[in-house]
């Protein structure tokens, strides 16, 4: 038996061939040979095991393509939950109620008039002024003193240089071109009820387009009680706002000394305001009327009539 390796082939096989025995004393015999040969049945599976180039830029692709997807997801729930969930603050009345009280109807019999009270609460002094029997508009137009259906007004939104309005308005049912802003405190009015309230939704603002009313966004002071974790307007001047109490009673609010924001929202909450929202243009004129019809003014009288009439928005209340 003779045995022998056969290395031409890639995968060997051991063969051994039989060969006679050298028996002494006898001719020489023949060597068993043990040939190593390649299995030619296994031929290509080293092939098989190899990838596929292509494939593997596919799965490469693809693999990259559901990461962006998970991260463009991730993002998308990340800036929802922002916009309407965490506001850092909690919210008093939602988008939905106020829209409820909007529909609701008033009493027709209540005097218009605009009572005010003057109070001091953590060393700042205020002036708050509530309106009854009323209904809100606004009005690109600063009204004359000589109007006498007119009980209370004020500026509302703020503007830029070229007059454009920060953030959304809606003036007689029709929305106006506003740049975007992240003012997240509105008042609205439809009919005869008008509400302020929190929320980044549209909710309010679109119902308010659809029948008729008006809207406008502003820096909120207070939200349920809370103040904001941080305000955008710095420094001390006069301040000014709208305020609602628990009884839902509606106030519109001045400082009558130079405050901080936070000061002016500290002493709104201090004082039992559940929800305020910040008005612009703190001594500039404005007045109120009593029942009686009489005048009252409210700032710098020198500052009558507006020197941007036409261009400057105003929160008005009116008879009904």
């Amino acid at each position: 038996m003779s045995k022998y390796i056969d290395m031409t082939e890639e995968k060997p096989v051991i063969i051994i061939e039989e060969k006679p025995e050298v028996i002494p004393g006898q001719g020489q015999g023949e060597v068993p040979t043990i040939t190593i040969e390649r299995d030619h049945s296994d031929k290509g599976s080293d092939n098989s095991t190899k990838k596929n180039p292509h494939r593997l830029w596919a799965w490469t692709i693809c693999s990259i393509l559901a990461t962006a997807l998970l991260c463009v997801g991730i993002w998308s729930g990340w800036r929802f939950y922002r916009a309407y969930n965490n506001l850092g603050v909690p919210i008093a009345v939602s988008p939905d109620e106020n829209i409820g009280k909007l529909q609701a109807k008033n009493a027709a019999d209540v005097t218009p008039e605009v009572v005010m009270t003057s109070d001091s609460v953590l060393g700042v002094a205020l002036n708050l002024y509530e309106a009854r029997g009323l209904r809100a508009e606004i009005s690109m137009n600063e009204p004359d003193t000589a109007d006498t259906d007119v009980f209370l007004y004020s500026r509302c939104a703020d503007y830029h240089p070229d007059f454009s309005i920060i953030g959304s308005m809606v003036i007689d049912g029709k929305e106006i071109e506003t740049a975007r802003s992240n003012r997240i405190g509105y008042f609205a009015g439809v009919g005869d009820n008008y509400v302020i309230g929190v929320s980044r939704s549209d909710k309010v603002k679109d119902f308010a387009a659809q029948n008729g009313g008006c809207f406008f966004r502003q820096f909120i002071l207070l939200s349920a009680g809370t103040l904001p974790p941080h305000f955008y307007l710095h420094g001390k001047v006069e301040r000014r706002a709208i305020g609602r109490m628990s009884n839902d009673r509606l106030y519109y609010i001045e400082t009558l000394h130079k405050e901080t924001m936070w000061d002016f929202a500290d002493a709104l909450r201090e004082y039992g305001f559940i929800d305020a929202i910040y008005i612009t243009g703190g001594y500039d004129y404005c007045f109120y009327r009593t029942a009686d019809g009489t005048r009252h003014d409210i700032g710098d009288v020198r500052r009558f009539p507006h020197k941007h009439a036409g261009q400057v928005p105003w929160v008005v209340f009116r008879k009904k």
